[in-house]
């Protein structure tokens, strides 16, 4: 399962510090062993044909209780139906045994899909359902051709009423019959109500053992999910270990999500606790199609996933040097921020790449802190946000009521924004619109994904303005213009295969890391909310 090095790596530096497996750059060795990774899959034409649908791998550079250094390979899920294959780690715990205790709960959590299945689509089912349904039909039509009736004999009552010739004897007949036909109404309801409740009967006795079934299919499979999830005991760097079950709790007090513990990361780590190796350095990389509305490009490489990897890997991860990220610091470019623009309402920076626009989750500086702290007044509010790992025009306001005032304007499209943005290529169009919904990707925060169920519209213009080199091949340089301001908009409108499917330089989320994210907000130009005069910055991009 070690796998030594193809390539003399003597003259690679060894990593000090583990990386962070949510916020990183691979580190040579890392990309070096995915490259023998892929060569191995290749290899394989079961292992290939079955990656090129979209499977994430894993490597972990270790070293091994005889200071050799190499790497371990993984994978998420199954690969061609199993969870082990050669020269890949094992499970960490192997749910698929022919004989275990899950697959024979599962076997009979199976049955039961079977008799619900043969429940349904049996003669006498079908049979009941037609009854019941042909019951109601008749009552509705033996109630209405009723009605119909009184209604003409209503018609002719008050006809005879009206002419005044009718005697006090057949008056007082008319209003027996319209008694008559009242209570007869109530009869026939009464009848044809009878007839639908034996036909629900008869259903119900299909229908209840459906139900009795699919109670009982819904408790064994949560137990037996339960049951799995307390085999997965997860080791640390402490050499602690905690089941999923433990290991969940303790972050959110809740159960984990289905596929827990399956991923390449925690497989990797655990096999080396279990065989004395230690962690150097961790990378995921993506193969294959990428997943409907994803951005997951060949050959990438990705952070591990938040929902299912966040909690397990921050306890395995404990006991070893983990680097600090720049988003969990918080940002830590603030030295270059340039003010472009001031008055005693607004004020435009220039934001460096790598600098938070307003304080995150996890605290840290942003501009908005810079600027406070600089101007000595914390009345002072960021407007719109760019990411951290974008660059350029940043608005922000000197008062509460002057940030409103501009949000307005955001909200309405009344703000002139441009970008400038260096693609990793150059797409086929050189000019056009851009419309894909996008919706939050949960499973891979802070990813966005294009959803047409649920997302919401998203609209980018963009032009080819030149083509550039870099990197040693044919780039482009686009104009971006977000006429919405979705969350990643322009980079996963980009990487789209169904936008432009050329990812942006250095987008480490839907592309390939580099020295920077080449996205740059170069111009701004928008009424100013106190005067009404125009305002219009702009600011070159230092990628240009």
């Amino acid at each position: 399962m070690f796998h030594a090095f193809k390539k003399d790596i003597s003259s690679v530096p060894i990593p000090t510090s583990f990386n962070n497996p949510f916020h990183y750059s691979p580190h040579m060795l890392c990309v070096w062993a995915a490259d023998e990774l892929r060569t191995m899959l290749q290899s394989n034409e079961q292992w290939a044909a079955d990656a090129s649908k979209g499977k994430m791998m894993g490597v972990l550079v270790v070293r091994n209780g005889a200071g050799e250094i190499g790497y371990l390979a993984g994978f998420s899920g199954l690969l061609c139906g199993s969870n082990r294959q050669p020269g890949f780690v094992p499970p960490v715990f192997d749910f698929l045994a022919p004989d275990g205790y899950f697959k024979c709960e599962d076997a009979q959590i199976t049955d039961i899909n079977y008799r619900i299945a043969a429940i349904e689509s049996s003669a006498d089912y079908a049979a009941a359902v037609a009854a019941v349904e042909q019951a109601k039909k008749d009552a509705v039509e033996a109630v209405a051709a009723y009605r119909l009736q009184c209604v003409a004999n209503k018609k002719a009552r008050d006809e005879k009423r009206a002419s005044g010739r009718a005697t006090e004897v057949e008056l007082s007949a008319l209003v027996r019959q319209s008694q008559f036909e009242k209570a007869e109404l109530k009869r026939i309801n009464r009848k044809y109500n009878e007839r639908i409740d034996e036909a629900c009967a008869v259903m119900q006795s299909f229908t209840g053992q459906i139900a009795q079934l699919a109670t009982e299919r819904k408790q064994r499979s949560a137990a037996l999910q339960e049951w799995l999830f307390g085999q997965f005991k997860m080791l640390n760097g402490r050499g602690e270990d905690k089941t999923l079950l433990e290991i969940f709790a303790a972050h959110n007090n809740t159960l984990p999500p289905a596929g827990a513990g399956e991923c390449a990361a925690p497989k990797m780590l655990q096999y080396a606790y279990e065989n004395n190796m230690r962690p150097l350095a961790m990378a995921e990389f993506w193969v294959g199609a990428s997943p409907v509305g994803e951005v997951r490009r060949d050959g990438c490489f990705y952070p591990s996933c938040k929902s299912k990897c966040y909690p397990i890997l921050s306890f395995m991860l404990q006991g070893i040097d983990v680097e600090e990220s720049a988003l969990e610091r918080g940002g830590d470019n603030l030295s270059g921020i340039k003010v472009l623009y001031e008055d005693s309402w607004l004020i435009v920076v220039d934001k460096p790449h790598g600098a938070l626009s307003v304080p995150g989750i996890v605290g840290g500086s942003s501009v908005q802190d810079w600027l406070r702290a600089t101007y000595s007044s914390n009345d002072i509010f960021v407007v719109h946000r760019l990411d951290m790992a974008t660059s350029g025009l940043l608005v922000a306001a000197r008062s509460m009521e002057v940030f409103k005032a501009m949000q307005g304007f955001f909200a309405a499209r009344e703000v002139e924004k441009r970008y400038i943005a260096l693609l990793d290529g150059v797409p086929v169009e050189s000019e056009g619109e851009i419309n894909l919904p996008l919706a939050a990707d949960y499973d891979h925060r802070p990813c966005q994904k294009v959803c047409y169920k649920d997302g919401k519209p998203a609209k980018t213009i963009f032009k080819q303005l030149r083509k550039v080199e870099y990197g040693g091949k044919e780039c482009a340089l686009l104009s971006l213009i977000p006429v919405t301001g979705r969350t990643h908009q322009l980079r996963v409108h980009c990487a789209h295969h169904s936008g432009l499917n050329v990812p942006i330089v250095g987008d480490s989320l839907y592309g390939t890391a580099a020295e920077r994210l080449m996205l740059h907000a170069c111009h701004i130009a928008f009424s100013h909310p106190v005067n009404g005069e125009l305002v219009e910055l702009s600011s070159p991009a230092p990628f240009q």
